[in-house]
């Protein structure tokens, strides 16, 4: 039979072992999660497009619709009444905020119309119903529409519940940090 001081310093000593270990651990996280970030890298936790690992690529031309992009939305009263509803998540962009992932549907001097759905230069952009509520029942206010100005994107993504121009507007080119790439990511 072990004595019960002999069982309390094995006991003690585990716990210090787990801990150091757990230590460990969240310090080699800590540390990948610098040098992905600092490598172009992001971690999309979002459920706008697949979750997982994910590289900015840089843009070398102006963006074209069809690009799936990277964006600093502007540090502007709606994107922090979006921040403080929870459509954003904090990060390292203006105002706080994690770049968002968001493809271009529309540049600058095409026409974006929105009523039940939305239009860009008359035609159906697919899975692009205007919500009147989010996903707590709060209202949502879609943007009213109109010529996409000059050095501005127009973004979408295809996920019901997004937060994309259709309720924000149109947003500033110079925002684009560069292409998104999935690297390794799952998408449910």
């Amino acid at each position: 039979m072990i004595p019960v001081a002999a069982q309390s310093r094995v006991k003690s000593s585990q716990r210090k072992k787990a801990g150091q270990i757990l230590l460990a651990a969240a310090a080699l996280a800590g540390l990948l999660l610098v040098a992905a970030t600092s490598g172009g890298f992001r971690i999309n936790m979002t459920p706008s497009e697949p979750l997982g690992l994910w590289r900015i690529v840089t843009l070398r031309r102006p963006p074209a619709v069809g690009d799936l992009v990277f964006i600093c939305p502007p540090d502007t009263e709606a994107m922090q009444a979006a921040r403080t509803r929870g459509y954003l998540r904090s990060g390292l962009c203006p105002g706080g905020v994690a770049p968002l992932i968001k493809t271009v549907i529309a540049t600058a001097g095409q026409s974006v119309e929105i009523g039940s759905h939305l239009r860009v230069n008359g035609v159906l952009v697919a899975s692009s119903a205007i919500a009147k509520t989010d996903g707590k029942g709060r209202p949502l206010s879609p943007f009213a529409g109109g010529t996409v100005p000059a050095d501005t994107v127009f973004l979408h993504s295809s996920f019901v519940g997004s937060y994309d121009s259709r309720y924000f507007g149109p947003l500033p080119v110079s925002g684009i940090l560069g292409l998104a790439q999935e690297v390794l990511t799952y998408a449910p």
